[in-house]
């Protein structure tokens, strides 16, 4: 394979804490590259090296000559100002700045200089560019390309920043956190996006069944090392446990050397010294290995909770809506003890506000909430981080409680919670301007639940805490007594943890599905874009039957076969497609003749664009008929 970046002996360093030290990373053409670590590893540093925005305290890196970077880090700022089609046109590249200037010349006033910038769009080809940058902001659900970024939400800013980076179709894609504020549904259209494309990609996710899905290498940082793995999530789980057992076993020799070395030096007589250096110098070799840490302990979260009595907390017919759009519709509810409901939906559809009325933060516009007496909630919400940049983790967990009582009885101090949640002595009195984005994240899950609730509120927890971790709350959320309402994207996370699903329309709504989300994806009743007027618009009684029949699928593996009705629709795609491709050619055809004066050259433009994206909907619908059993 061709070498794409060679990394060789990279070290960093913040202040006293070093991230990683001389190592080195080969990235080959093809290659799609995960990174795996703990939080505060430093996987965000050594991509921001790699991408040339950072540079290492040491090390050399060598790529191949004139390579196309594209980099879509954590945090991006676009302009406010900027409509969506000229902040999508982020990174730097020949062909953006020609279809910059392009728009620029088509919205101003002095169309003089335009015809060397048609000459230029001929010959970098960006016409068939410009189409492709539209095709994709509509699979990503952006359609209004001339609103300000300023008016857009967090979730179709990242949308933006994602698509800017996708169409400028580089050699290497670097994606830091690619998945968080993503919906469901645009999360799955990257995975698919990415697996089939032939981009090489280096990307630090916590999304487990996007990793496995996309990636065929894995790289894990540990104690500052690199280890390689060829292979998706899956075979690196599998052969990580095998290296963590393999040098578990080296310890255990290497501490029994120890002890008969030990012993043996001590009997040692002085006179004979001079003869034996060699082997006192062995014992400190062996004294070295035998000291490794593995610190493969588990985070048991066995925090005890207040008790629970038997009404936690009822919903009677709430709504709500937002000037003209209606996200709650006359929903009722009544939760349950030690109940796990998942909520998913589309981006902007309301979840964050049902788990604001659920808190008090918000009030329904109609219906009522009743509250048992012994409910003690919890919320962990998305920007629930708000600590003192200049506090220790120290004196923020002693400002809510000095003591923790866990299930077994046990009590811990501020100081030994803190170790509870990984964070070892010299951590917990580090300021906490100087820990990871992911280190803050496990510090604000530990304020949570250190409250010890009996109702836990939780709004994308996954966003920035490492696979590690995630583990481990998964396993307290799976065992805790508390009942449990949870917003996540991530569907690795909700499969594991949740016993159904709340599903948000876009009428405002809810559908009760029984299962995890996996289920629900794989049920007649999975709401995409094509069907969910459908689905909302079917009465309860139907919808209801509709869930006992995706029940009946979940519990059944057979195929689905093509109907007579699928048939006549798979036949007429066919005949379809043949006239649009035609269409196509003589469209391409004009474009390129020259003839048309600039007026024309834009309204065939945006006619060729519309035609793609009628082509690519027509050729997804004809693979997903092709797919079905005769």
């Amino acid at each position: 394979m061709i070498s794409l970046l060679q990394a060789d002996n990279l070290s960093k360093r913040y202040g006293e804490k070093l991230l990683f030290e001389e190592i080195s990373i080969h990235i080959a053409e093809s290659q799609k590259i995960a990174i795996v670590a703990k939080n505060g590893t430093g996987k965000t540093s050594l991509l921001n090296i790699l991408a040339g925005v950072d540079t290492g305290d040491t090390g050399k890196i060598t790529m191949k000559r004139d390579l196309r970077i594209a980099y879509l880090p954590q945090d991006i700022i676009l302009n406010p100002e900027k409509t969506v089609l000229e902040a999508v046109f982020f990174q730097d590249d020949e062909i953006i700045s020609t279809i910059r200037e392009y728009n620029d010349c088509i919205a101003g006033e002095d169309h003089s200089g335009l015809q060397p910038i048609l000459d230029k769009m001929d010959r970098l080809n960006a016409w068939d560019y410009e189409s492709r940058v539209k095709q994709i902001l509509g699979r990503l659900k952006i359609t209004e390309f001339n609103t300000k970024i300023k008016f857009l939400s967090g979730g179709q800013k990242k949308r933006i920043a994602l698509a800017g980076t996708l169409i400028s179709e580089p050699e290497l894609l670097i994606l830091d956190e690619p998945t968080n504020h993503l919906d469901l549904d645009m999360i799955e259209w990257l995975e698919n996006y990415l697996e089939n494309s032939g981009m090489t990609i280096l990307m630090v996710t916590h999304d487990r069944y996007f990793l496995d899905r996309v990636c065929n290498f894995i790289i894990e940082m540990d104690r500052g090392q690199i280890y390689t793995y060829q292979g998706n999530y899956s075979y690196f789980v599998e052969k990580r446990a095998e290296r963590i057992d393999n040098l578990q076993a080296n310890i255990d020799r290497s501490q029994n050397l120890m002890r008969t070395e030990q012993e043996w030096i001590r009997r040692m007589p002085k006179a004979r010294t001079h003869k034996s250096k060699f082997r006192v110098a062995e014992f400190e070799n062996i004294k070295s290995k035998a000291s490794i840490k593995l610190d493969e302990k588990k985070l048991e979260l066995g925090i005890s909770s207040e008790r629970l009595g038997k009404k936690v907390i009822d919903l009677f017919n709430i709504s709500k809506s937002f000037g003209e759009k209606c996200l709650i519709k006359d929903f009722s509810y009544k939760l349950a003890r030690n109940e796990k409901v998942g909520i998913v939906g589309k981006n902007g559809c309301g979840k964050t506000t049902f788990l604001n009325i659920i808190n008090g933060l918000i009030n329904p516009d109609k219906g009522r909430i009743e509250i048992g007496k012994t409910v003690k909630i919890a919320y962990y919400t998305q920007d629930g981080i708000n600590f003192d940049e200049d506090s220790k983790p120290i004196d923020i967990v002693k400002n809510i409680a000095e003591t923790v009582k866990l299930k077994n009885g046990k009590t811990f101090s501020a100081s030994g919670f803190l170790q509870y949640f990984l964070f070892p002595q010299d951590m917990q009195y580090t300021l906490v301007r100087k820990l990871s984005g992911g280190e803050k994240r496990r510090l604000y899950l530990c304020t949570v639940l250190m409250t010890q609730p009996n109702v836990l509120l939780m709004d994308e927890p996954t966003n920035d805490l490492d696979i590690m971790t995630l583990q481990v709350l998964e396993e307290y959320l799976s065992e805790t007594d508390a009942s449990v309402i949870i917003v996540s994207h991530d569907r690795f996370f909700m499969d594991k943890i949740v016993d159904h699903v709340f599903v948000f329309g876009n009428n405002g709504q809810i559908t009760d599905f029984p299962g995890n989300y996996t289920q629900y994806r794989d049920s007649d009743v999975f709401v995409t874009d094509d069907n969910y007027r459908d689905n909302n618009e079917k009465s309860p009684n139907s919808l209801n039957a509709n869930l006992k029949k995706s029940d009946n699928k979940i519990k059944s593996d057979k195929p689905k076969k093509m109907s007579f009705k699928d048939k006549f629709e798979f036949e007429k795609l066919e005949i379809e497609l043949h006239e649009l491709n035609l269409k196509k050619i003589e469209l391409e055809k004009l474009l390129n003749s020259g003839d048309l004066n600039h007026e024309e050259l834009l309204k065939k433009s945006n006619e060729y664009s519309e035609l793609l994206s009628t082509i690519e909907n027509k050729e997804m619908r004809w693979l997903e008929l092709s797919e079905l059993q005769e």
